[in-house]
């Protein structure tokens, strides 16, 4: 099992029923699956899920299963964050539960914007960095990427704390590509992960008419495919009346603004 799969999924990737997908954004309640391929081998799957917000408090999920042989690697990832001005995304809390083979592991990050300050915990070690506000984590970052990528924004480069680091990406345009895979024909825009050498390469499609969903992705070391992930199904749900925070949600956002570390 190659050991950038979970960075891979994080990054790059990094869902529609009977639904009027015209009236969908990145933001719209949805859940997709995806299937993982090493080469061709079957490892697993992983699903994303973006629950309903409640006023402006967003969750979103991911969820992964993944094995070789007698290797296995399961995580859950949550991140809690808002939506401010312009479709800018704001992170709150970002949490990591690792288990499988080899050594489990906890990434967490309190992003205090009242202290100015983010607060990180990567297995044992601590960090601390100044609060930026286009400053993201690696899971809402995707969404803030279709985000803009519907708002036919030019720079595509996104800060994020990631594994007790402050991490630079950059993505490109490759242009318009047809895909077709075993859950359907989708009209995509093909991107591509900015890197100074092609040793690695790392490619995704991206559904305009899905809101920009991640609809395949390709990771190549040395010219060979190692990683390939494929859409299964997906589905949006449709609009509903907005909710206040609920108690835990409400707490979350005091203890991310109070956060001492």
């Amino acid at each position: 099992m190659p050991k950038n799969l979970p960075t891979l999924f994080a990054v790059s990737l990094l869902f529609a029923s009977g639904s009027t997908l015209a009236e969908t954004t990145a933001l719209t309640p949805h859940t997709a699956e995806y299937q993982v391929y090493y080469g061709s081998i079957e490892l697993g799957r992983a699903r994303y899920i973006l629950d309903a917000p409640q006023g402006n408090f967003f969750r979103y999920r991911f969820d992964s299963d993944v094995g070789l042989l007698m290797l296995s690697d399961r995580r859950h990832i949550r991140s809690d964050f808002t939506l401010e001005a312009d479709n800018q995304l704001a992170p709150m809390r970002y949490s990591v539960e690792r288990t499988g083979t080899g050594p489990s592991f906890r990434e967490q990050a309190a992003f205090a914007k009242g202290q100015n300050v983010v607060h990180s915990r990567y297995r044992e070690e601590r960090a601390q960095f100044p609060y930026d506000s286009e400053l993201f984590d690696p899971l809402m970052v995707q969404l803030q990427f279709r985000l803009d990528m519907q708002a036919d924004k030019d720079e595509l480069h996104y800060t994020m704390v990631k594994e007790g680091e402050v991490d630079d990406y950059a993505f490109k345009v490759v242009g318009k590509e047809r895909v077709n895979i075993e859950s359907g024909s989708y009209q995509t825009v093909k991107i591509e992960v900015v890197r100074d050498s092609k040793k690695r390469q790392t490619f995704f499609w991206m559904a305009p008419d899905l809101s920009y969903l991640p609809i395949r992705l390709t990771h190549f070391e040395k010219g060979s495919k190692q990683l390939d992930i494929k859409l299964l199904n997906y589905h949006f749900e449709p609009a509903a009346p907005t909710k206040v925070p609920t108690t835990e949600q409400a707490q979350v956002i005091d203890d991310a603004s109070n956060e001492e570390g």
